[in-house]
């Protein structure tokens, strides 16, 4: 395991680290302060209010582990497909399948992953079930993804 992981599990199973040093992580790597490590770079040293100034201002966990939800659904290119078509207006299930050129159960399959995870919502009309965009945000944040895609796009062409 490398230090970057051992430093992590250190930290999530409660312990803290000491002032400008890495923690111990059992390995003998870091034994004492100011010792050099085998065939490895010199401990590391850390400004602790700088890194305290830092955490306070992270997200706590819970938002963390939202925003890496919502992320972690829009990583896969069908999905990111229903939400730019759903983008352009309503649409049922048969006339969303039929634009992307897939099944009706594939659809289904991820239009319930992306109502699950509140950025698709569904309308009734009779027996028809109508999906569109749960709002304005997941539209937004698509298109900031996409601004950010093409400026890195420009700068590669330029260089």
């Amino acid at each position: 395991m490398n230090i970057f992981l051992k430093c992590l599990n250190s930290c999530y199973n409660g312990n803290k680290f000491q002032a400008g040093v890495l923690p111990d992580t059992g390995d003998g790597m870091n034994e004492q302060k100011g010792t050099k490590r085998r065939g490895a770079a010199p401990v590391l040293h850390f400004d602790e209010a700088v890194v305290r100034r830092v955490q306070a201002r992270m997200l706590d966990e819970e938002r963390t582990r939202l925003l890496a939800e919502f992320f972690k659904v829009l990583g896969d290119p069908t999905r990111v497909r229903i939400i730019n078509a759903l983008a352009n207006e309503e649409l049922c299930v048969s006339d969303l399948a039929a634009a992307l050129e897939m099944t009706q159960s594939a659809v289904s399959h991820q239009l319930k992953l992306l109502r699950m995870a509140n950025q698709v919502k569904t309308r009734r009309e009779g027996k028809s079930i109508f999906y569109s965009l749960d709002d304005q945000h997941v539209l937004d944040i698509q298109e900031e993804a996409l601004t950010h895609i093409s400026h890195k796009m420009a700068e590669h062409l330029e260089g």
